[in-house]
């Protein structure tokens, strides 16, 4: 069992995400005493109570005003038994890009319902979005149970309705009041026929199979360090696996192979190491690289075109007769996207790059498998990606359409990154004007 829980929020508007981690924050003493002095102030003449337990989380004025989330808001607290980072994410359909940010290093998503309710539309999307960030593991937290006098019958319908789109995730449903603390800390008298645990001892012992050393080894290089004549070193961050001197390493995309010469670090040489752990390898043979390329154990998918989920951020929406930045890892390159796209809209899309990069499947790498795009005009993240497959060149020769065909070519004829985005924007600035 891990010591580091991170999980988030999820659920429709209104459905009391705000209220019950400000509850669990509370009642596990993850909160401060000036804290509560001020939330207990801020709290009066509102109808929640002599505590609004959302005051916790919704931090900005424009969400205490509105009485809704509308940033990510990060917590940390701790019991005996574990620590967690919580992440409550809005519930609005306009901020389901702040959800899927949130949602993107979490490891447990709670996702809540209304029971008056049930399941509604954003529940539903905010499912889809946990699973295709690699969430599988859900509490589903039954909110407001108070308010159908603790209706069994309710929860069971809700639990029922709920199979239909958790696919293959893992659920443990609980009944629960936020506002009153049922089940939320520990189970409740109010609903005794409910055996399972309460949110924090779900929380607390839940294992979560997300051991980056178990996985192949993956180090994308970002520097080359050479600092004399006869040392060459390529310093990273492992993102996956372990490594040790004398271990058979492949270079991409050049698919070179060499051995592992040296592990070097701040305090001195290494036999091993292992993810997250910044280093810097040596290699025993001399092998031409640079930023950008990944020195990997075991196979690697290396190719210009894919098939990725998208979560589109931007209010303007995707073109595809438009390149866009591709930023993978360490990586940057012109992207062509085969579909359009509209703010907060989620979806299948083939991504062509101008260059072929190396990744694995996001199933299989959460780090490698990953991606955001940017639009070369404004320099702002318009969208974020997760690789499902590589597409074979049969299916690119039959469903590539030649869009954007002149900024394709502008890119494609770049000697390197930094040329290919200045011969973008050129492009891009002749037709935009």
């Amino acid at each position: 069992m891990s010591d580091l829980l991170r999980i988030c929020t999820a659920g429709s508007v209104d459905d009391g995400k705000s209220t019950l981690i400000g509850r669990l924050l509370y009642d596990s003493r993850g909160v401060y005493e000036d804290q509560i002095h001020s939330v207990t102030a801020a709290s009066r003449n509102r109808s929640a109570g002599p505590i609004d337990f959302s005051l916790f989380t919704d931090g900005l004025r424009a969400e205490r005003e509105q009485g809704i989330t509308i940033d990510v808001a990060y917590r940390y607290f701790a019991t005996s038994r574990r620590k967690f980072i919580l992440a409550d994410t809005p519930g609005h359909e306009q901020y389901t890009r702040n959800m899927a940010t949130g949602a993107s290093t979490a490891d447990v998503a709670i996702l809540l319902v209304d029971a008056r309710h049930g399941v509604r539309e954003q529940t539903r999307r905010h499912a889809r979005i946990a699973q295709l960030l690699g969430i599988s593991d859900l509490a589903l937290a039954v909110n407001k149970m108070d308010l159908v006098e603790f209706d069994r019958a309710i929860f069971d319908e809700i639990c029922r309705e709920f199979e239909g789109i958790q696919g293959s995730a893992r659920v443990h449903a609980i009944p629960m009041s936020a506002l009153n603390g049922d089940n939320v800390i520990t189970r409740s008298d109010n609903t005794p026929w409910f055996k399972g645990r309460s949110l924090l001892e779900y929380l607390e012992t839940v294992d979560i199979e997300r051991d980056a050393t178990s996985r192949a080894f993956r180090f994308p290089v970002q520097l080359v360090a050479r600092p004399s004549d006869d040392f060459r070193g390529y310093a990273g961050q492992i993102v996956s696996g372990i490594v040790r001197v004398g271990d058979m390493v492949t270079v991409w995309p050049a698919d070179r192979t060499s051995r592992v010469k040296r592990i070097v670090t701040w305090d001195g040489d290494l036999d091993e190491a292992f993810a997250p752990m910044s280093i810097t390898l040596t290699l025993e043979d001399e092998i031409d690289i640079s930023r950008g390329d990944v020195i990997a154990a075991g196979p690697v998918e290396v190719g210009g075109r894919f098939d990725a989920d998208l979560v589109w951020m931007d209010e303007r929406p995707l073109d595809s007769k438009r390149l866009y930045l591709l930023k993978h890892g360490a990586t940057t390159v012109s992207a062509e996207i085969d579909r359009g796209f509209t703010l907060n809209e989620i979806g299948t899309a083939m991504v062509s790059t101008s260059r072929p990069i190396v990744f694995d499947s996001y199933r299989a790498n959460r780090i490698t498998g990953s991606f955001i795009l940017i639009d070369p005009s404004t320099n702002f993240t318009a969208g974020a990606g997760m690789i499902i497959r590589r597409v074979s060149e049969r299916r690119s020769e039959i469903e590539t359409t030649g869009a954007a065909g002149r900024l394709a070519k502008a890119a494609r004829m770049a000697a390197s990154e930094s040329e290919a985005v200045d011969a973008v924007r050129r492009v891009l600035e002749e037709i935009l004007t």
